[in-house]
Parts: C-alpha cells; structure tokens; sequence
C-alpha cells in the first residue's frame, strides 16, 4: 500500500508541475501506464488483452476484472472501500486529464455520484465495476488506464 502510494504521489508530483500548462494526453496515457503497472500484475487472470478492452470500454463483469478496475480506481482516489469519492474524484480529474476533457468529464463525474450507493465491495468488487460502466455510459471521450 505504501508504494501505491508514493507511486500516486510521484504521479502527481509530475503532473502538478505541469498542471499550469495543461496536462498532454502523452502525460495522461504516461500516468495510466503507470497505474496500470501495478494492479495488472495482482490480477493475473486480467490478461493484456482483457485491459486493453477495459481500457476503450469493454468491461466485462466478473471478480478479477472487476478488482482489477477497483485497484485503478482506488489508486486514483476515485473509490475507496466500494465508495465513489466525488470530490477527490473532481481533483483528480483537474490534475490528470488535459484541459480539453475536463467538462466533458466533469458532466459524467457529476451523473454518476450515486452509481456505487447500495453495492457491496466484497467480494466481487461490484462498485467499480458500476462505477467504470456508468461513466463509460456517460462521457463521450472516455479515457482509462
């Protein structure tokens, strides 16, 4: 946990300093790269090719995957113990998407407060797969690591 840590903190070390000038997709894609790194291998029956297909939007439902997207989403704040974190979720955002995704995603962010409310977390991690499903549902620019 302390080295997911520290990695989200050199990640957003990194874009804070550029943060100013807007964040390129480029750094975007670097920092999910990043994130992806470290949950892909504590779920190794997520394959590539099944994170490949999350990663455009095919999510499929089942226990590894569903785990695996809470892993990204917990490392990005966004949820934590099955609950979706809204406003660290919106100071994420402003620090990791570029300027040009940001309302798009702020609309979504807001429309999709409530998707994990009434879910259980274990065992199937259920509210991050709700989570990633209704945001994919409603931002039109979807982007995930």
């Amino acid at each position: 946990m302390k080295l997911h840590l520290l990695l989200l903190l050199v990640i957003c070390a990194i874009l804070l300093d550029i943060s100013h000038a807007g964040v390129t997709e480029e750094q975007m894609r670097s920092a999910g790269k990043l994130i992806r790194d470290v949950c892909l291998p504590k779920y190794p029956k997520v394959t590539v090719e099944v994170a490949d297909a999350i990663q455009v939007g095919n999510i499929p439902y089942g226990k590894d995957s569903n785990c695996y997207i809470n892993c990204i989403l917990e490392m990005m704040q966004s949820i934590k113990k099955g609950k979706f974190q809204l406003d660290a979720t919106l100071k994420q955002m402003e620090i990791m998407l570029p300027d040009s995704y940001k309302d798009e995603y702020r609309k979504g962010i807001h429309l999709c407060k409530d998707s994990t409310v009434g879910l259980k977390n274990a065992p199937n991690c259920d509210p991050a797969q709700a989570l990633l499903s209704c945001l994919k549902s409603n931002i039109k620019v979807f982007v995930f690591p």
